[in-house]
């Protein structure tokens, strides 16, 4: 069982990764660390299509990646 869940943790990890990395950019032009971008990063729209579905896909992944791990952690503990 502790190996079944370290694979799937190690699978739903990479595949995390990739999610992250395939959102697409809010505005390409400004960085966080930049004074121009400080006004982009508090602003609010909704995400659509795409977007939308990458957000949710990643916070499905991020809530099974946590369960995961909290069951090992759980299981180690034993």
């Amino acid at each position: 069982m502790y190996n079944l869940l370290l694979t799937a943790l190690l699978v739903i990890s990479v595949v995390l990764v990739i999610a992250i990395f395939m959102q697409p950019q809010k505005n390409p032009g400004s960085n966080v660390f930049d004074s121009g971008g400080s006004e982009a990063l508090f602003e609010r729209s909704k995400a659509r299509g795409f977007e939308a579905f990458m957000q949710r896909f990643t916070g499905i992944l991020v809530f099974f990646w946590l369960l995961i791990a909290f069951l090992l952690v759980v299981l180690s503990s034993r």
